[in-house]
């Protein structure tokens, strides 16, 4: 049975706004974390862009409040950490499922988004949001979404969920600090969805196609076009 993490606290509330934004305000107010932020329900979720994240009732949405001792250039690796600890969460309540990472920060079952990732920074600290779909996933999506209910189980509970999340996350975090990103970088390629594949990647102003042969040593997608490989540090994948 996973137990909850040592060092790391944990605070829930029925409704907030956004777990993010709750991350946001306790860090501003002096909170030094590590600490788990969970909600019932949000009434202004967000995903990447500004894009509405909708949190039904037997949903995860959950922000982990951070003060990482690392520089600032860096911690933007802890979204693969994330992903790797959201992943094996999955993984521990459908083993059956082909859990897969999709670069930067989603995480599939069978091809369609089960979960969703927001890292927000300020000064000193760091905000890593985690939206999974336990129960239920929304319809009409740009991308393709399913739960861990629709892949053929009871769904956990969020409190079930939130507990392997936060020991898997304290394993890897652990790792990367002591280990370093290549440590994580190897982990998270070994579940990488279409690597090797031709990809699609919208960037604000173009979309460039090729082969996705994997992320360099800074987290950067790396795009094989007709022999020439591109780094993409932000931007949009599309199978």
């Amino acid at each position: 049975m996973t137990v909850w993490p040592q060092g790391y606290r944990k605070i829930r509330h029925g409704e907030l706004d956004s777990t993010n934004s709750e991350a946001q305000r306790l860090a501003e107010s002096g909170e030094t974390g590590p600490v788990w932020i969970i909600a019932d329900r949000q009434t202004a979720g967000r995903g990447r862009r500004g894009r509405v994240w909708s949190t039904d009732t037997g949903n995860l949405a959950t922000t982990l409040l951070l003060r990482p001792d690392a520089p600032p250039a860096i911690v933007g690796q802890l979204s693969f950490v994330a992903a790797l600890a959201a992943a094996e969460m999955a993984s521990n309540f459908v083993p059956g499922a082909a859990i897969t990472v999709k670069w930067p920060n989603d995480l599939l079952a069978d091809g369609k988004k089960l979960a969703g990732l927001l890292l927000e920074a300020g000064p000193g600290w760091l905000a890593i949001g985690i939206g999974v779909n336990l129960a239920s996933a929304p319809e009409g999506t740009e991308f393709p979404a399913t739960s861990l209910a629709q892949l053929g189980i009871a769904a956990p509970s969020s409190e079930e969920a939130l507990t392997v999340l936060a020991a898997r996350f304290a394993h890897w975090y652990d790792a990367w600090m002591n280990e370093g990103f290549e440590t994580i970088r190897a982990a998270w390629l070994a579940r990488a969805g279409g690597l090797g594949a031709p990809i699609r990647a919208r960037l604000p102003d173009a979309v460039h196609e090729g082969v996705f042969e994997g992320v360099d040593t800074s987290g950067a997608l790396l795009l094989n076009q007709q022999g020439q490989v591109r780094a993409i540090a932000a931007g949009e994948v599309f199978f």
